[in-house]
């Protein structure tokens, strides 16, 4: 065996015995650094004839591309190596079920809401939506509830500390009556001088906030008010509208409703809607959904109508209660609290 045999055998067993990439290195240099062996062994062909140069040189070089290609399987063995040991380290079980993407889904009172507004649409209603924000006047004294009335003792509530250009109080609205109101006025007014007005059919849902916190009530809740004035509109209308609202909302015929007599401002006469389901985990029991009323002729007069040509009715319920009837929900703070856990149940 020759000198370059004996160079390239050396060089092959040293590569092949290096644990790591960094040995690999450093046997590399021992061989093919600039002090290494072979690059020695080239510098010495400047004492040889112009011949033996050639024919040494070639030799040389033949053997230098033996002893690169040992190292760069060398490299690749433990670039395998490495790979093969990274894998086993983050190995992934792929009999587990994958992590999807979680879908999102509607609110519960979303669907609620969006339920109301599809049911009184069939019957000809319009859907209004208004400021959260509103004058004192709009909130309260449209709706025949003058100042220092002790009727606005449960409602008269949060505040916004500004005033409108006409010097009026702001507050966050305790019921969406203010959408009523603001309906009314629109209507009558594109009307105004007309020979005959369109009948007004307008439900408002939206958020609305009193200072109530407990396992039934929230400080922000959501209200759903419905108004219907005409020239010929009674209570019997109202009696109407509304049963079949439920009917329609619970999809069941298994149920009683009553209007029991009740005191509003804004109407007169007032009652309470209750309903009773004859069957199922409810059966019974009177649950209040509603207040309605025949509309004050003080509260038509500010919707800028004549109380003797224009009467109608109106009425108000909270969606988050009628969810809660809906889904069997006992606690209407699990609505707000953003657990996932309940919220998903209703995708």
């Amino acid at each position: 065996m020759n000198d370059l045999e004996q160079l390239v055998q050396g060089a092959v067993v040293e590569f092949d015995a290096a644990p790591s990439p960094a040995e690999l290195e450093n046997a590399k240099a021992r061989y093919l650094g600039r002090s290494g062996r072979v690059t020695e062994l080239l510098k010495g062909l400047a004492a040889l004839d112009a011949q033996a140069k050639k024919a040494r040189g070639a030799e040389i070089n033949q053997a230098k591309a033996r002893i690169e290609a040992a190292l760069n399987a060398s490299r690749e063995r433990l670039a395998e190596a490495e790979l093969a040991s990274q894998l086993q380290a983050e190995a992934l079980d792929v009999t587990l079920p994958g992590r999807r993407r979680g879908t999102g889904g509607l609110h519960p009172v979303s669907r609620t809401i969006e339920r109301i507004e599809a049911i009184f649409a069939s019957m000809g209603f319009d859907v209004a939506e208004g400021p959260e924000i509103e004058t004192d006047w709009m909130s309260f004294t449209a709706l025949n509830n003058p100042e220092n009335h002790p009727a606005r003792s449960m409602q008269d509530t949060f505040y916004v500390d500004v005033k409108d250009s006409e010097g009026r109080w702001l507050n966050l609205r305790p019921h969406t009556s203010p959408m009523q109101v603001r309906y009314a006025r629109a209507h009558a007014a594109k009307y105004a001088g007309a020979a005959t007005m369109p009948e007004i059919r307008v439900v408002a849902p939206g958020r609305t906030y009193r200072v109530d916190s407990d396992a039934t009530h929230s400080p922000m809740f959501h209200q759903c008010e419905g108004l219907w004035i005409g020239e010929n509109v009674s209570f019997k209308d109202l009696k109407f509208v509304f049963i079949e609202f439920i009917r329609q909302f619970f999809e069941t015929d298994d149920f009683d409703a009553r209007f029991r007599p009740s005191f509003f401002p804004f109407t007169e006469p007032s009652a309470e809607i209750d309903i009773a389901f004859r069957s199922g985990p409810l059966a019974g029991r009177w649950l209040e959904v509603a207040g309605s009323g025949q509309v004050h002729p003080n509260v038509v007069r500010n919707y800028g109508l004549d109380p003797e040509r224009h009467i109608g009715f109106a009425f108000g319920m909270g969606p988050d209660r009628l969810a809660m009837l809906r889904y069997g929900v006992s606690d209407l703070r699990q609505f707000f609290e953003g657990d996932l856990r309940f919220l998903t149940q209703f995708k």
